[in-house]
């Protein structure tokens, strides 16, 4: 009997591999680093995949490719659905996805959005000299371990009342400029200026509101970080410059998103639609890729409650911006501006976005969803800051812990081929429950000291469930996105310090 169950196990796991691997047979090599499924069977498009033979092989491995099939049943798409090199499984749709759907004939997808709304990447610049910060950088972590609480649950009380959060979910950064936390010339070089119009705060549940007020300015847990870099190699000096990058530079990168906030927002709506799919008879492949559609009070309710998600990360992540800066002069003893503290730039990776774009020859409003991918506009695009438009719009791709990170500049192959979308970090290859199982918190420790990289974080699990080792190479994927002409490189930047929750 046990062995008449060893050999059933056996022949389940032989085929959950092969019906993976089978998925990736079905993708064809198309030219240098892409590959495509041709649509078939309820597919209304092709699946195209930004990707090497080796990243393949891992999306092969998970539920990526079909979730990307799955995806491309949806009604109202325009163009391919996409796949970018750091893609993974996902909640229905593939981490790294992008798609786009008809403003008046498409859907909306919340799942395809993601539950961390508007998580995002910004990165601040200094003119500190990396001598200066080294001797300090044990006083310097400290103080933004202290300053700006991170982990799961964490709140932070700065005074602000219900009031003030509906105006930060309607109004976005901006608002929390005019309360001291930053300067006008933040917000001209946040994705959206901080804010997106539209947001309904009537739309937004009573328990998303009370888990959202206390957790402004808080880094959260998971991959979230903040991390003090050096920028170690420039690749374009023309871009560089006009970006205020230099070898040598010190620059602080920070991720987090819109917290639980977002994530009841998401939770919310996905409840929502379960009644919307059954009371129009909708059939879904997935259920997890639950829609409604364009002009519906679901679909516009859901966006006027996801653009406060949206506008809530911004000011999140302006409101942690204010605590580096503190964290800086406390230790420095100088202010943020004599040390050169600049936004680069601020960019979400979770979003759905009414956006133009040229399809078939023609101009043609879409709503682009991008879950776990990157706006990587080039140059002479209205929506890059004028700062900026003579080159592109910057695109901050994070590595993994005490691995590197990229700024990279939009390009002209992502407005033709992906709706200006590229990748947004390195994605994972293993799962968190394995990396707790196989790597030791002190592998990771021992590779940081290695690398004179100083960490502050919450908890051991969390160490093991980060490791670089859970994620793929990040110069492999970067090197995908500019053969592929998605984001063209211009800097490098290694780690000196982290902070994560």
């Amino acid at each position: 009997m046990i062995q008449f169950y060893g050999h059933y196990l056996i022949y389940i796991v032989y085929c959950i591999f092969t019906s993976y691997f089978d998925e990736y047979m079905d993708a064809k090599n198309i030219g240098k680093d892409r590959f495509v499924v041709e649509k078939s069977g309820q597919m209304k498009t092709d699946v195209v995949l930004y990707a090497n033979e080796h990243m393949m092989e891992r999306m092969g491995q998970d539920k990526t490719l079909q979730q990307a099939k799955n995806a491309a049943t949806l009604p109202g798409l325009v163009g391919n659905v996409m796949v970018m090199p750091d893609g993974h499984e996902g909640y229905g749709f593939p981490i790294g996805g992008v798609m786009a759907f008809d403003s008046e004939n498409g859907i909306i997808s919340p799942g395809s959005v993601g539950f961390d709304i508007n998580c995002g990447v910004r990165l601040i610049k200094t003119d500190l000299e990396e001598d200066e910060l080294r001797k300090n950088i044990l006083g310097l972590s400290d103080a933004l371990f202290k300053n700006i609480p991170s982990g799961v649950g964490s709140r932070l009380q700065i005074g602000l009342t219900q009031a003030d959060l509906e105006k930060v979910a309607t109004e976005g950064a901006r608002y929390i400029v005019g309360k001291g936390f930053g300067t006008e010339d933040d917000i001209e070089h946040i994705e959206e200026e901080g804010g997106m119009d539209g947001a309904d705060f009537s739309k937004v549940s009573k328990e998303a509101k009370s888990r959202g007020l206390h957790e402004l300015g808080t880094l959260g847990a998971g991959n979230h970080f903040l991390e003090i870099q050096k920028v170690g190699s420039i690749f374009d000096k023309k871009i560089a410059k006009a970006y205020g990058l230099y070898e040598g530079q010190m620059v602080i990168m920070l991720h987090t998103g819109s917290r639980g906030f977002g994530h009841q927002i998401c939770s919310d709506y996905l409840r929502t639609l379960v009644e919307y799919q059954r009371k129009h008879d909708i059939t879904l492949v997935d259920r997890e890729l639950s829609y409604a559609h364009i002009g519906s009070r679901e679909a516009e309710d859901y966006l006027a409650a996801m653009k406060c998600a949206v506008n809530f990360a911004f000011t999140n992540r302006q409101i942690i911006t204010n605590s580096i800066r503190r964290s800086f002069e406390e230790t420095f003893g100088r202010s943020s501006d004599a040390m050169g503290m600049d936004i680069l730039y601020d960019l979400s990776h979770n979003i759905a976005k009414l956006e133009e774009h040229e399809v078939g020859g023609k101009k043609k409003k879409v709503y682009v969803h991008r879950k776990g991918a990157t706006r990587s506009f080039c140059k002479g695009r209205a929506e890059v800051p004028k700062k900026y438009r003579e080159v592109g719009q910057p695109v901050l791709i994070p590595g993994s812990m005490g691995t590197a990170s990229y700024v990279l500049c939009g390009a002209e192959g992502a407005m033709k081929e992906t709706f200006g979308s590229a990748c947004h970090g390195a994605g994972r290859v293993m799962s968190r429950h394995q990396a707790i199982r196989e790597i030791p918190a002190e592998k990771t420790f021992e590779s940081l000291r290695r690398k004179n990289i100083e960490i502050r974080i919450r908890t051991r699990r969390l160490v093991s469930e980060e490791a670089e080792w859970t994620y793929k190479d990040i110069d492999e994927v970067v090197k995908v996105v500019e053969e592929t002409n998605l984001a063209i490189p211009v800097s490098r930047n290694v780690p000196v310090a982290v902070i994560k929750g």
